[in-house]
């Protein structure tokens, strides 16, 4: 939808894709993301920025009181779970933005600040991790030393430790940020593959062919993102083979082949969400 480093208005972002104009968090109604924008809370003493470690922190939203987890604040912890990916602009001057391009929040912390009377106030602050930064392997290789390896593990268990890694984002320290986020990717990704049985959750077709390890050959896909990169919840992650992967991103039937997969994920984890 937009191109990193590119220079936009914000009217005219909101012309095509809706959400609030004003504002910091602008969530667009039946649109599967989040629109960001930093320095519209730099009077309240919000500073939004880069960390060494390339994670970029976002302060949360509220301009008196300490700030809850509701309204933008609730979206951006929430977005995996609600299947929306936040897509993050900078002010470079009045009424115009530039694209940083597709982010993930899997963790925050609190800190002190400033509310809009002055008043010392606890203030919520997410880590956003760019999607490009964070490649998962064709085959999860993170093992902890007392456990088995995630494609070895029961069922049951990828299913566990994938929707446990799916939950809401949580208090954590922000050089955690991107290893919790590969972390928990690696496990929804290890279910979502486990959970296909080898038979494509699009077609219903057998893999067309094996890996080396003996395991079938299907490729993640996120429904509602149109480039796939690390699996964020099992609701919205299909385990589809290549042709029908293909299919989705470039045929002309696409769109409703996408949709179909969205509607039997929906049915398949009805339970589990």
């Amino acid at each position: 939808m937009f191109q990193i480093g590119q220079i936009y208005k914000r009217s005219d972002i909101h012309t095509k894709h809706g959400g609030q104009q004003q504002g910091g968090i602008s969530t667009p109604k039946g649109r599967p993301y989040i629109l960001l924008f930093t320095g519209s809370g730099e009077p309240y003493g919000y500073h939004d920025g880069w960390d060494p470690n390339k994670v970029f922190h976002y302060s949360g939203v509220s301009h008196a009181g300490d700030m809850e987890f509701t309204g933008g604040n609730k979206a951006i912890r929430d977005h995996a779970k609600d299947g929306k990916d936040i897509h993050l602009f900078e002010q470079v001057s009045a009424g115009r933005v530039r694209y940083l391009g597709c982010f993930a929040c899997n963790s925050w912390h609190f800190r002190q600040a400033k509310d809009k009377s002055g008043k010392s106030r606890r203030a919520i602050v997410f880590h956003l991790v760019p999607l490009e930064e964070v490649h998962v392997p064709a085959v999860p290789s993170h093992v902890a030393p007392t456990q088995l390896p995630l494609d070895l593990q029961p069922l049951d268990e990828l299913r566990k430790k994938a929707f446990a890694s799916a939950s809401p984002a949580e208090e954590s320290s922000p050089k955690k940020a991107k290893r919790l986020y590969y972390e928990r990717s690696e496990a929804i990704r290890a279910y979502v593959l486990r959970r296909a049985g080898g038979v494509c959750e699009a077609c219903g077709k057998a893999a067309p062919f094996h890996r080396m390890d003996g395991s079938p050959y299907l490729e993640p896909h996120h429904t509602r993102r149109r480039s796939d990169g690390a699996p964020d919840h099992p609701r919205w992650v299909g385990a589809i083979c290549p042709n029908c992967h293909r299919e989705i991103h470039h045929g002309v039937n696409g769109e409703s082949l996408n949709r179909r997969l969205e509607e039997r994920l929906g049915a398949i984890e009805l339970y589990n969400i």
